[in-house]
């Protein structure tokens, strides 16, 4: 059932003309900046031959690439996630999924699965441009993939937590401009860490941009995936906990 819902969701998305506007969009600006990238890595290289352990094409052109690409993404994403419940709400459509045999664990783990898909095709199209560098250069083979883990587990969590918000409310522009507030507040959090100095650690922690980049450098730690985990658990536990209450009202 998880699958069925899912798949209604996914299917949703493409009815409307949004979710192709943003991958035309994000395609064409960072397929742009790829090339941008990709030149000014030409015209470093002689530069690059004369230093020891010199940054590759990964470091120089893919990594910063990615990083403006979690940038748009943590913009786009609210676009994305305001309708899943908040649109259910104004049509009407949530009671009636709700008073059928689901549990609200399916219901809101079939959504978010749904985004999930959206979220695998959209980093799947963007990882074409890194495995291209294959035709005529060697990237970082696991460089290139801790960013592709990376991109999916900070799309799931701007995923979960959009999801959230959009349980709260049925106006989706108010959804939306929420997601877009939190997604915000722990992108920057690290910020208030460098002027804090009790809870210093916490709030490094507590920073999607910090444990991103990370993932980015190609640095595996445990730490860092147990956080998108616990981030993208915890709001979908939230979510549930919020459709459970309207249920019983």
């Amino acid at each position: 059932m998880i699958w069925i819902i899912a798949r209604r969701e996914f299917g949703a998305m493409f009815l409307a003309p949004l979710a192709w506007v943003i991958l035309a969009v994000i395609q064409i600006i960072l397929g742009y900046m790829f090339l941008t990238n990709l030149d000014n890595f030409f015209l470093l290289q002689p530069q690059l031959l004369q230093l020891q352990n010199t940054p590759g094409v990964t470091d120089i052109v893919i990594a910063p690439l990615m990083q403006v690409a979690a940038i748009i993404l943590l913009m786009v994403m609210p676009l994305l996630t305001m309708r899943s419940i908040a649109e259910e709400k104004r049509n009407r459509s949530l009671t009636l999924l709700i008073s059928a045999p689901l549990g609200m664990t399916e219901i809101v783990l079939g959504k978010f699965f749904g985004l999930m898909l959206f979220v695998l095709v959209l980093v799947s199209m963007l990882m074409l441009m890194p495995l291209s560098l294959y035709l005529g250069t060697t990237p970082d083979g696991g460089k290139l993939l801790s960013i592709f883990l990376g991109m999916l587990l900070l799309l799931g969590a701007f995923s979960a937590i959009g999801l959230y918000l959009s349980s709260l409310t049925e106006n989706q522009t108010i959804a939306a401009v929420g997601s877009f507030g939190i997604l915000l507040m722990l992108w920057i959090i690290d910020w208030l860490s460098e002027s804090v100095s009790s809870g210093q650690s916490l709030l490094a922690y507590l920073s999607l941009l910090q444990h991103h980049e990370s993932l980015l450098e190609g640095v595996f730690d445990s730490s860092d995936i147990a956080y998108y985990l616990l981030l993208i658990t915890a709001f979908l536990g939230l979510t549930i906990r919020q459709l459970d209450r309207e249920r019983l009202l």
